[in-house]
């Protein structure tokens, strides 16, 4: 098998992944349980719903202060309440964030002041229906689940340092498996247009993110990234109905049903919230993760059943060619669209 892989790329070995005793079905609060997260400072994108609102109840239980940053600072004030009366809770609060806007981050990243210990990387868009794109002329999808999570990250890169040992946490999704980063065509200028296949682009930049921040484990700082599974949330706004059905989550009358092997929000989040937190990832860099264990690597032209991470979504080179190239658009040396 390893003899159809480029130079460069890490070579499938099942035998050194890292597991831990939880499994597909362990809830958020579940893998942290124990853990005493009072005076650790964590910032959670898309926190006020779905995934990330799991994500801040867990770290919010366990003590940590949190900011939650949203498009809509208004809509997490009902999470706000809820963990407000909740005893011995770390203080939780909302902060504007619109991450396909560049200017919005930067307003963000100069906002925050001190040490920043936890920074998930949960906000996101799917399927777009349209090719959209932002004011700087990169495609929504990419724009939003990519480079404004690297703009954010890279500009709380001193925050991060300056805890000590912070760790970064990027949701992305299995959608990544069949769409690797095309550095030739990244905003389908020429190619045509697939909603999916520009999510699942974006997902793969995310995992190149986590590996191209080993560039950062001299500073104490670990990056990894994480698949949470099948989740009925608000990420399947922009699907239509006629899929969902077809996906065979929605009936006739337009009720979501989720399917057996699909998970609850809070059994979604638990990687999340392993990543972030628990003491079993300690000093552990560059990887990526599904219910709670590290993922196998699957070769080109392999459909495994249960999931895995791409060849394409850990090559390193790739992960480097990446970094440049979200670096290089962030100073506006580079023009899409």
């Amino acid at each position: 098998m390893a003899t159809n892989l480029r130079p460069g790329r890490p070579q499938p070995d099942d035998s050194a992944l890292l597991t831990t005793p939880f499994t597909s079905r362990s809830r958020a609060e579940e893998v942290i349980d124990g853990v005493d997260l009072t005076g650790r400072r964590a910032v959670v994108t898309g926190g006020a719903s779905g995934l990330g609102a799991e994500t801040v109840r867990a770290l919010a239980a366990a003590g940590a202060d949190i900011t939650i940053a949203t498009r809509r600072p208004e809509s997490a004030e009902p999470l706000l309440r809820e963990l407000s009366a909740l005893g011995g809770a770390g203080a939780v609060r909302a902060h504007a964030l619109d991450l396909a806007d560049l200017t919005s981050v930067d307003a963000f990243v100069r906002t925050w002041r001190g040490p920043l210990d936890i920074l998930v990387a949960n906000a996101g868009i799917m399927a777009l229906p349209d090719r959209t794109l932002t004011a700087g002329g990169w495609e929504a999808q990419l724009a939003t689940n990519y480079l404004g999570h690297f703009a954010l990250a890279t500009g709380l890169h001193p925050s991060l340092r300056e805890a000590g040992s912070a760790r970064v946490v990027v949701v992305s999704s299995g959608a990544h498996l069949g769409a690797p980063f095309d550095f030739g065509d990244p905003h389908f200028e020429r190619r045509p247009y697939d909603p999916w296949e520009a999510y699942g682009q974006s997902k793969s930049a995310d995992v190149l993110f986590a590996v191209g921040a080993r560039r950062w484990s001299a500073d104490g700082i670990t990056a990894n990234a994480l698949n949470p599974g099948y989740v009925l949330t608000g990420l399947q706004r922009h699907v239509d109905d006629a899929t969902m059905r077809a996906f065979g989550v929605m009936d006739e009358e337009g009720n979501l049903k989720p399917l057996p092997y699909y998970k609850t929000p809070a059994q979604g989040a638990a990687t999340s919230v392993l990543l972030a937190a628990s003491p079993l990832l300690e000093g552990v860099t560059g990887r990526y993760f599904e219910d709670n264990q590290e993922a196998r690597t699957v070769t080109p032209g392999e459909h495994p059943q249960g999931g895995g991470v791409a060849v394409h979504a850990l090559d390193s080179r790739s992960a480097d060619r990446l970094w440049d190239y979200g670096t290089a658009a962030l100073r506006g040396d580079v023009v899409a669209g």
